[in-house]
């Protein structure tokens, strides 16, 4: 008899884990969900635009709008019983100077890149309790530095690794660790997507924007290519004990050593001469 209860045990197929990739229609979030789906993971795309593939599933939701993404989580939540990792990649970026750019454009940037990852913490905290679960927060280097006329960008990031450090604070004592991961530049179409402002738009700043834009898109499509981003996001979800913030790849991982050993002005200074500004 309990040679069978054994034999019966074993037959019984191990729990399959549960994620959810905010923003896993493109770019870094795509090539996330593609990896998690191929490791056996459930996978869920939350976004506007669905996931091109069968693999993975899509669920409509807007970060930008309040409400949308605590309706999506939560109801992949209780479909699924427990979320074991969710990974906020849900971005938007805009060449534009502070004195001019638009508030609603400024205002939306954060909504998405910031205020939308606080909301997917809160709805998915519940169940990502349930079985020790994981966020991950994809963050840039961008958060570290200053990008000329990208300010809003590297403001909202900035602010993604505080609260992942914040969150990690709070949720660890419940048995969820909360992480953010540090790209560099990165060959996506994000690059085309950026809101640029024009001419006009820019007045006296259209010259050093035009430049330092360039600049940017340069170092982006000549950057890593997102299916790394994707490995090291799988890598850092699997960590026993992931460190709050740690950053993608070997060369980011010593310029941003340098950054933050070396004197800001001279940082300022090599920002300026690496996006073309006087």
């Amino acid at each position: 008899m309990e040679r069978q209860h054994e034999e019966t045990k074993e037959r019984v197929a191990p729990v399959r884990k549960t994620a959810i990739v905010v923003g896993g229609s493109s770019g870094i979030g795509k090539e996330t969900a593609a990896k998690l789906s191929s490791l056996g993971f459930r996978t869920f795309n939350v976004s506007r635009t669905p996931f091109k593939g069968e693999r993975v599933h899509s669920v409509t939701a807007d970060a930008a709008q309040e409400g949308e993404l605590k309706k999506a989580i939560e109801s992949i939540g209780a479909e699924a019983g427990a979320i074991d990792l969710i990974v906020y990649s849900a971005g938007f970026s805009m060449a534009a100077p502070v004195e001019r750019a638009k508030s609603g454009d400024y205002r939306y940037l954060f909504e998405v890149n910031y205020f939308g990852a606080i909301e997917a913490i809160r709805a998915a905290a519940p169940f990502l309790r349930k079985r020790g679960g994981k966020v991950v927060l994809v963050g840039s280097l961008g958060g570290d530095m200053p990008i000329p006329f990208d300010g809003f960008y590297s403001s909202s990031k900035a602010a993604l690794c505080m609260l992942a450090r914040e969150c990690d604070l709070e949720l660890r004592g419940q048995g969820v660790r909360v992480c953010a991961l540090l790209p560099g530049g990165t060959a996506t179409d994000f690059t085309y997507s950026r809101r640029v402002y024009g001419e006009e738009e820019n007045g006296e700043y259209a010259s050093s924007v035009k430049k330092a834009s360039a600049a940017l898109a340069n170092m982006e499509q000549g950057g890593m290519n997102p299916s790394l981003v994707a490995e090291a996001i799988v890598k850092l979800a699997e960590k026993k004990n992931p460190p709050p913030v740690s950053v993608a790849g070997g060369k980011n991982n010593v310029a941003r050593y340098l950054y933050k050993m070396l004197p800001e002005r001279f940082t300022d200074w090599m920002v300026r001469r690496k996006f073309n500004q006087k």
